[in-house]
Formats: structure tokens, C-alpha cells, sequence
């Protein structure tokens, strides 16, 4: 399985407009963080996590492959506002999107021209899936939800294989921690330093890292205020890391 961070940064990207602060000016491309998303590749398929609106640009500089699957966690729009984007991918065939009932309402809501039944030439080919709180196939490859809380709204994480995408967490439900033992790769949101409303700081993905015990952690949707990836990678502990855009990681199926 190779993992590849399309983007690591939180809603509003890095840098931020308007912004002077040293991350926001930091030559250190690790610093540039664009919405976050990941690709996962796996046994011939490449399964995407969000489609957020920096997608066009990410696949830009992605080896242009078809998309099994797109993977929803939730219909805050720097999660999905790049569907319309996936057109291009079309051409390879029809995509299966797969989300929660009321995530895939708010997307038919807002982009209807993608699922009528008489569709104009050139939108993109989705087939819309609801998801229910159990594991499901994508071809051959077995989908494990994961349920967090953002906030008080309940989104969607994902493991896939010995993986798991926890993004957007501020908390996590007791009974859904056995669904992460055995990880290699556990990657997982750390907004910033400061306590957050709705995402983890980074303290308590710290908690969290070590709660779960994945082999490898990597952090995701990072925000400015976070700090430079350069100073703040040197406080971590052994085999946790900040992951940045255009980075890619493997482990075994």
C-alpha cells in the first residue's frame, strides 16, 4: 500500500491569506499545506479520501490514474468542493463515491447536475453510495467507517488494510477504538497548539497517538498556528511525524 498526502493543511490552507507569520512566510515547502486529502494506493486501485477544493492542483502533480473510489468524511466544503473536478478521471470510467445518508444528500443538494437522470455532456460519472456504520468491499478491498465526532457532528474516518484516516476529530467514541488495533499507519488531525472547539490540538492527538498505537503516526490538517514543521517534527516522539503535502509513505497490504 502507498499512501500519498495530497493535502495537509486545514481549511482555510497554509499560508493563510492575509497572513504574515512566520509559518505563512516559511520557505520550507513543508509549511505549504493545501486541503487536506489523501490517495491510497492498493491492490491495483487507487481509493481517494476527500475531494476537497485544492484537488485540480494536487492531481496536477499526481500520476494521472483512474479512481476506484472516493471516500467521504464528511460535506464541510474544503472535504468535498473539488468533485465537480474529478470530470477528467471520468473518462476511465464511472466513479463510486461513497458517504454517509445525510453527507450524500448536502452533495446531491449541492451539485445536482451530477446525479439527474438526463445529464449534460462532460459532468462527471458518480455512483453515490450511503454508508452505514459497518465495514463494506470496494472491489476486492474491505472499508472499515470509523465514527468521531467532530464537534458534535458525527463524520466518517476510514481504515483501510493496516491504515486508518481520522481526520477532523475532536473526539472518539469508546466503542470504535477496537477497530484501530494492528495499525501500521495511523493518520490523524492536529489543528494547532491552542485548544480547538472541534479538532484535536496537538496534545491531545498526542493522547490519542498513543492510546491507539499505530506503528507510524502522521498528523494532518494543520493549520498555521501549529508552528514550523521544522521546529515542531523535533518535540515529537519516536515514530510520530507531521506529514506534509506530496509525501508519500508505504506499508504492507
Amino acid at each position: 500500500m502507498q499512501i500519498r498526502f495530497l493535502g495537509t493543511g486545514t481549511s482555510t490552507g497554509v499560508p493563510e491569506v492575509g497572513c504574515n507569520c512566520d509559518v505563512c512566510k516559511s520557505s520550507d515547502k513543508r509549511d505549504q499545506r493545501l486541503r487536506a486529502s489523501v490517495l491510497v494506493r492498493t491492490r491495483g486501485k487507487n481509493i481517494l479520501i476527500d475531494c476537497g477544493p485544492d484537488f485540480r492542483y494536487q492531481m496536477l502533480q499526481t500520476e494521472y490514474e483512474p479512481i476506484a473510489g472516493l471516500l467521504i468524511t464528511h460535506e464541510h466544503y474544503d472535504h468535498v468542493g473539488g468533485i465537480d473536478d474529478l470530470r477528467p478521471f471520468c473518462r476511465f470510467g464511472d466513479i463510486e463515491v461513497y458517504a454517509e445518508s445525510y453527507v450524500a444528500d448536502a452533495i446531491v443538494k449541492r451539485i445536482p447536475y451530477c446525479f439527474s437522470e438526463y445529464k449534460y455532456p462532460g459532468v462527471p460519472n458518480l455512483i453515490l453510495s450511503r454508508l452505514e456504520n459497518k465495514s463494506f468491499l470496494l472491489g476486492d478491498i474491505e472499508i472499515t467507517p470509523i465514527r468521531v465526532l467532530h464537534a458534535q457532528l458525527p463524520i466518517f474516518g476510514y481504515r483501510i488494510g493496516n491504515m486508518a484516516y481520522l481526520t477532523d476529530m475532536k473526539t472518539l467514541p469508546e466503542e470504535e477504538y477496537s477497530k484501530l488495533q494492528g495499525l501500521d499507519i495511523l493518520v490523524m488531525d492536529a489543528l494547532r497548539i491552542k485548544e480547538h472547539i472541534s479538532h484535536q490540538n496537538l496534545a491531545e492527538a498526542l493522547i490519542q497517538a498513543k492510546r491507539i498505537g499505530a506503528k507510524r503516526t502522521y498528523f494532518v490538517h494543520m493549520s498555521h498556528h501549529i508552528g514550523l514543521h521544522a521546529e515542531v517534527e523535533k518535540t515529537l516522539p519516536e515514530n510520530v511525524y507531521l506529514a506534509y503535502d506530496g509525501q508519500e509513505i508505504e506499508t504492507m497490504d
